[in-house]
């Protein structure tokens, strides 16, 4: 099994629950908990837009105060409504250039309420991935691109190889992938703003890499 992103959360629960699985791959997989992730994300992206530390602690505080909701409301409706009042305050206090950063658009603003409105966000920003890693006993490729700003490689990828360690698993395999961002393009900053503009799909760095590993596991 491969799995990007989220997808690196939802991996290993399955390799746990299934014998079947040979081996897996995780692709910006996560080693610490969505809210941490989050908070990372938006402390990286808005950094490399050239946003004062005071504006960066003040969107993380925003952010922080949307994830109380989502603990705490359990009506859906009331839920969005307080989200995107929370989303709307943070977005307000960012200039153009720090927008432009995560994106920010009318359609940013209702995807992000919807998102954080779901059952998985609410899971997302509580669960602990080590929990899950700590039982995985098939062989683990585990790759981020040094440019993620999403899921930074710094902070995720020793937490991954320390909770599989812990596992007793031996079989384990951690790279950073140098100049590649979130989706393992080529790029020159990571930011979000970049995805679209980048020509290149995947590096071929990246594939070569989980392609070599998969050749090791079956030979």
């Amino acid at each position: 099994l491969i799995g990007h992103s989220e997808g690196g959360i939802i991996t290993p629960m399955v390799a746990v629950r299934s014998p079947d699985v040979a081996f897996i791959v995780l692709m910006a997989g996560t080693g610490v908990p969505g809210d941490r992730i989050i908070e990372a994300q938006i402390a990286r992206l808005l950094k490399i837009a050239g946003a004062e530390q005071a504006r960066i602690d003040s969107t993380i505080e925003s952010r922080r105060r949307v994830c109380a909701v989502v603990r705490q409301e359990t009506d859906p409706n009331a839920l969005k409504r307080k989200v995107r009042a929370v989303i709307e305050d943070s977005v307000s206090k960012l200039d153009e250039t720090e927008r432009k950063a995560i994106g920010y658009s009318e359609t940013y603003v209702e995807m992000q309420t919807a998102a954080v409105a779901s059952k998985w966000f609410r899971f997302f920003i509580t669960h602990d991935p080590t929990t899950v890693l700590r039982k995985v006993q098939c062989p683990v490729l585990a790759i981020n691109g040094e440019l993620d700003m999403q899921v930074p490689a710094q902070e995720n990828l020793p937490a991954i190889e320390q909770a599989l360690r812990q596992a007793g698993n031996t079989r384990v395999t951690i790279k950073e992938l140098a100049g590649l961002n979130h989706l393992f393009q080529t790029a020159q900053t990571g930011s979000v703003d970049e995805y679209a503009r980048i020509e290149e799909t995947m590096s071929p760095r990246a594939l070569e890499a989980i392609a070599d590993w998969i050749e090791t596991q079956v030979r």
